[in-house]
């Protein structure tokens, strides 16, 4: 079964490597054999505050899972640290995938970013301890883990964990 999925990105300086994750699908049988459906619209929303939180709000509803692709800026992005948290809030699996070693512009790689992970804290139940939630969720290297072949599959694990 694919699952939805939300993809949550800094889009400046890293758009290439993103589409080559996100449009990874498209080169499958189908969206059972990629294992997921980006859901999210391609548009990118200027305008104010109110507008891209309503924006990323609707963009996340009936998604089961949010894969954060990480660059080099990422984890300091506020709008990626917002879709972060309203993930957790909504109980999305996560799981993040490490974008900079895939080819970009030129053929260049990028510089291995902070994991945005790290920046928010998850509770597995009321009366536990709060864990970062890099300590939650899995990361992976889009490159070196065989992305291609195995988002689906991280994709299902990430829903299998958080109950969906």
């Amino acid at each position: 079964m694919a699952r939805r999925v939300f993809f949550s990105f800094h889009y400046s300086g890293d758009i290439n490597r993103i589409g080559v994750v996100r449009n990874s699908w498209l080169t499958k049988k189908d969206k059972d054999d990629a294992g997921f459906w980006d859901v999210a619209e391609w548009e990118q929303v200027r305008n104010d505050n109110n507008a891209v939180q309503r924006w990323i709000n609707k963009q996340l509803e009936n998604t089961s899972v949010t894969v954060v692709l990480i660059g080099k800026d990422t984890s300091t992005h506020p709008w990626v640290n917002y879709e972060i948290q309203k993930s957790i809030e909504r109980g999305n699996g996560l799981l993040g995938i490490y974008i900079h070693n895939i080819q970009g512009l030129y053929m260049q790689t990028s510089e291995k970013g902070h994991n945005p992970l790290d920046n928010h804290y998850v509770r597995m139940d009321r009366n536990s301890f709060a864990y970062k939630a890099s300590q939650c969720y899995s990361t992976y290297d889009w490159v070196y883990n065989d992305g291609y072949t195995n988002i689906g599959n991280w994709i299902e694990e990430a829903a299998r964990q958080a109950g969906r």
